[in-house]
């Protein structure tokens, strides 16, 4: 395998985790899709589509 292969493979297995993870502590993940929009995916399946006021801090 070459290390572009290497990389895919490992962020593959680290987004999996970090599913498994989310559904242990019954919580969420976020991430940008592949169009760029930044969601959180629930452990049941459900995903949210984050705006632009999800990003404010106060």
């Amino acid at each position: 395998m070459n290390r572009t292969q290497d990389l895919g493979k490992l962020i593959k297995l680290t987004g999996d985790r970090a599913k498994l993870d989310a559904k242990a502590n019954d919580t969420y993940i976020v991430y940008k899709t592949r169009e760029g929009t930044i969601v959180k995916e629930y452990s049941n399946g459900d995903i949210v589509r984050m705006n632009d006021q999800d990003f404010q801090h106060e």
